[in-house]
């Protein structure tokens, strides 16, 4: 269709004097959006009696989401470089809002199947394609600070819950008049669920239109004013060719890049799936009761939602000063000690706990954001995105692994609200060995061998 056409790549290219500054909110548009994704627990509970079934058969929608996230991150990643930004944010918007849409007519009648289908599937495939979508362009149109430029973007997907969690909160009791929204067990109606979800259908749908028409690529040659390009290239690991993304799998350094992003990622989501539970039970004296209440455990989760944001943004900017090697040596190496620490001494303090899993939340998000930047150094901006779908295969796989993890131990160790800190530390001991593999990971990452570069024009003349 002709309507469509302004959607296509030939039509985003930047006119003159456009401020690459405008490019950062569009992508945050999108990513706030996805974002949402972190608060599926508001409404879990009601979704639970809505459905009458478990919490686990209910985490399995979040658990689709998250594989259809990094399923279609790898296999659209190419696509997604050859058709540009704004027709990849298009088609997320489009899969995102109809997975709300469908989920919410799954709810309506009462089919779990639908909101598999709907939330976890369609909407999984918005995630992935969403998250990918901008990060090429950003890294294009920061060559000088890359980690900064993906920092603000992907620090909106980590800060999505924070809009989504009291949003929803709010929705569900304005469509409820029995739902309130300051009560952590209050309970919402299937009709509530589902004015909720057709609400952020429709709401995120219009939001991420603004990122798709306000996305732009940068003009072939263009270059911010100042930019020494010979300078970046002096940096260590920053490569002056390009690696396509079929050679790029082809390489070591995207193997064990891949183990560094699925070690500090099963590390981090092992905290984040369990925080409020957690630190309740740490602090749970001989009589069964915890210190620490259950509207002062939703505070925690709150605050380390701020972590993770920041880390995303704070960390990944720092790896432009010191380089994406040693950033992820700082989140691999101080991670271990924060971990060792949180077992061994976390539950003496309740200030000890929250200041050591804060920093280990501001690593999980700081690994999210500086991987596209060090993807870049390493295999140029040529098909960067499509890299970076491949490479977010590790997110789906932490996302199993990590919550087997804990749970797994937990489960052994008793049951919910009976278990103290010293159930907690078989499951801490072995995230220090994960991220133990993953330090290791990334000391073994060198420069990439030319013979994966594509050839130049100038390459093939002279080979002639």
């Amino acid at each position: 269709m002709a309507v469509l056409s302004i959607l296509d790549r030939e039509h985003t290219v930047a006119p003159p004097g456009y401020s690459r500054w405008l490019i950062p909110p569009a992508a945050l548009a999108v990513h706030l959006c996805i974002g949402q994704a972190y608060a599926t627990s508001v409404y879990k509970t009601s979704m639970v009696k809505h459905f009458d079934t478990s919490q686990t058969a209910v985490g399995v929608v979040f658990s689709i989401a998250i594989v259809m996230l990094g399923l279609s991150a790898a296999v659209g990643g190419t696509w997604v470089e050859r058709n540009g930004p704004r027709k990849a944010m298009f088609v997320a918007a489009c899969f995102w809002a109809t997975g709300f849409l469908v989920g919410a007519l799954g709810i309506g009648t009462g089919q779990l199947w639908l909101v598999y289908l709907g939330y976890g599937v369609i909407g999984g495939i918005g995630l992935g394609i969403g998250y990918i979508s901008p990060v090429s362009t950003l890294i294009k149109w920061f060559p000088d600070r890359p980690g900064l430029a993906t920092g603000l973007a992907i620090m909106g997907f980590g800060g999505g819950a924070l809009v989504a969690s009291p949003l929803s909160r709010q929705l569900l009791g304005l469509y409820d008049s029995g739902y309130d929204p300051n009560v952590s067990t209050s309970v919402a109606g299937g009709g509530a669920l589902v004015g909720l979800f057709l609400t952020l259908g429709v709401g995120y749908f219009v939001i991420m239109m603004f990122g798709v028409f306000n996305i732009r690529v940068p003009a072939d040659g263009w270059a911010p004013d100042g930019f020494d390009s010979s300078a970046v290239r002096q940096k260590a690991l920053v490569t002056t060719g390009n690696v396509s993304a079929a050679n790029a799998i082809k390489t070591p350094q995207f193997w064990f890049l891949w183990v560094v992003l699925f070690c500090n990622v099963t590390a981090g989501i092992g905290i984040l799936e369990q925080a409020s539970p957690m630190i309740q039970d740490f602090f749970r004296g001989d009589n069964g009761k915890s210190s620490v209440a259950v509207a002062a455990a939703a505070g925690f989760v709150g605050l380390l939602s701020i972590f993770n944001m920041a880390g995303r943004f704070g960390w990944s900017s720092t790896s432009d000063v010191i380089g994406r090697k040693p950033i992820y040596a700082m989140y691999l190496g101080v991670g271990i000690v924060a971990y060792t620490l949180l077992a061994s001494v976390g539950h003496t303090s309740t200030v000890v706990f929250v200041l050591l899993a804060a920093v280990i939340i501001s690593f999980y998000g700081g690994g999210f954001a500086t991987v596209p930047a060090y993807l870049r150094d390493l295999f140029g901006t040529y098909q960067v995105g499509a890299i970076h779908g491949r490479l977010l295969t590790a997110w789906s796989a932490a996302g199993i692994a990590g919550p087997l993890i804990i749970n797994g131990f937990l489960d052994r160790e008793g049951k919910p609200g009976t278990l103290t800190a010293a159930a907690y530390r078989p499951a801490l001991f072995t995230m220090v060995g994960v991220l133990a593999v993953g330090f290791v990971a990334n000391l073994l990452i060198r420069s990439v061998s030319e013979r994966f570069h594509e050839k130049s024009e100038s390459t093939v003349e002279a080979e002639a």
